[in-house]
């Protein structure tokens, strides 16, 4: 599977997710071809090579009419007064005196009359609906309400178009980002200064990891933002992956504390060894009737959870005690938290995210003289690991009154020769 990963050490914006694209090898051509689809007059994208504290870049640029567009501000959705609403409704083309605003359908539409792959649009398209309900969330009102200065519309739609368009044309089937880095102090709005993260960027990021560090500028805008959190599928570490190439997208300052660049890897995964996210739930006990923890752990595992395990400790005061773990999905740590408060001494339970390197895996059946036995099988390239299922071993085993490791030598013993495990 071919893959991307953002390390947004610096941030994200619109204009360097397509920096680093073209520099990770996405031709510029290729590109252009797909933003003319949209059939945006005089709208061009250019690229010119540049350094960030001496790491080579490249410094993406959309162009309307000739005229390089500045993507900092412009990228905002702003409310709509109700006065100069009711103008732009009156008007034919929706003009309000001196401006031309595009709302949210208007975007829409024109991205899904264009002749872009259905997917290119379907992804555009949600991107710009997310960055519509964030920013009306802001300012209170229905995100068909909320609106676009011209300049800034078009220059966010190739963003974002472009973004989605470039990793489409890369084969790139699957987005992952490290945790998003923005930076401290104001910016300047339309409507004002605004706290960095700007509220848009933090509406965006909800459920998302977001460091703010003292870089004293606006790392992440919110088109970056928004195509970051629509995107990609987990945030953390990059997987583990074949590194194909490298690339580094141009922010347009000089920061002095950090690199102003996006750095995107793109490898194909390692797909036998697949990642999985879990949440590890613990407590400490020391003044719990032991047999509680069999009754705890059925129920746990009745929950679905990963695993649950016993590890003697000692305590405070010499006391020798329990440390109580439950893997868990991330949609789990309430209810397990909740169980675990309700159902044992412990007053208070520690959690935290946790990564999983696991076995692709299928199961088979075999005939053995005792009966059909389940095995659970790994796959790790060309190898394959076999374990029989418990359940299947122990019934048969009260069954014919053998002994269980009878049973599972028997279920071993029914695999063809050239299927046996490493």
């Amino acid at each position: 599977m071919q893959i991307a990963y953002f390390d947004c050490f610096s941030g994200i914006s619109g204009d360097m997710v397509l920096g680093a694209l073209i520099d990770a090898g996405l031709e510029l051509a290729l590109l252009q071809a797909e933003l003319d689809k949209l059939a945006i007059p005089g709208m061009s994208l250019s690229a010119k090579r540049t350094s960030r504290h001496a790491i080579a870049a490249t410094l993406a640029s959309v162009r309307l009419g000739g005229e390089a567009v500045a993507p900092a501000q412009e990228h905002h959705f702003e409310p709509l007064p109700a006065a100069q609403a009711k103008r732009v409704l009156l008007t034919a083309k929706g003009r309000a005196p001196g401006h031309e605003h595009h709302q949210l359908g208007g975007i829409l539409a024109r991205i899904r009359n264009s002749r872009l792959d259905p997917l290119v649009v379907e992804r555009s398209c949600r991107i710009f609906e997310r960055l519509a309900q964030a920013e009306a969330q802001v300012h209170g009102l229905p995100p068909e309400e909320v609106h676009l200065h011209e300049v800034g519309a078009l220059d966010a739609v190739a963003d974002i178009v472009g973004a989605v368009a470039g990793l489409h044309l890369l084969g790139v089937e699957k987005v992952y980002s490290s945790p998003l880095r923005d930076g401290t102090g104001f910016v300047r709005c339309a409507h004002g200064r605004y706290p960095v993260p700007v509220p848009g960027v933090l509406a965006l990021c909800k459920d998302i990891p977001l460091e703010q560090t003292e870089v004293r500028a606006e790392l992440v805008t919110p088109t970056g933002a928004a195509i970051i959190t629509t995107l990609a599928s987990a945030w953390g570490p990059a997987p583990p992956c074949r590194l194909e190439r490298v690339g580094y997208g141009a922010g347009r300052r000089e920061l002095e504390e950090i690199p102003n660049v996006l750095r995107v890897r793109l490898g194909r995964l390692d797909e036998a060894l697949g990642q999985e996210r879990a949440v590890l739930i613990e407590a400490n006990i020391d003044d719990m009737n032991p047999q509680v923890y069999g009754y705890l752990s059925e129920r746990l595992l009745e929950q679905g959870v990963r695993d649950v395990y016993l590890t003697p400790v000692q305590m405070k005061k010499g006391r020798p005690g329990t440390l109580l773990s439950v893997l868990a999905g991330r949609e789990q740590v309430e209810a397990v938290a909740e169980l675990l408060l309700a159902e044992t001494t412990t007053l208070g339970v520690r959690f935290h995210p946790v990564e999983r390197r696991v076995l692709e895996r299928s199961s088979l059946t075999v005939e053995t003289a005792y009966g059909p036995v389940r095995l659970k099988v790994g796959h790790l390239g060309e190898r394959r690991r076999y374990a029989p299922e418990y359940e299947d071993c122990a019934r048969l085993a009260r069954q014919h009154q053998v002994p269980l490791l009878r049973i599972y030598e028997a279920a071993r013993a029914a695999l063809p020769k050239e299927r046996e495990g490493w």
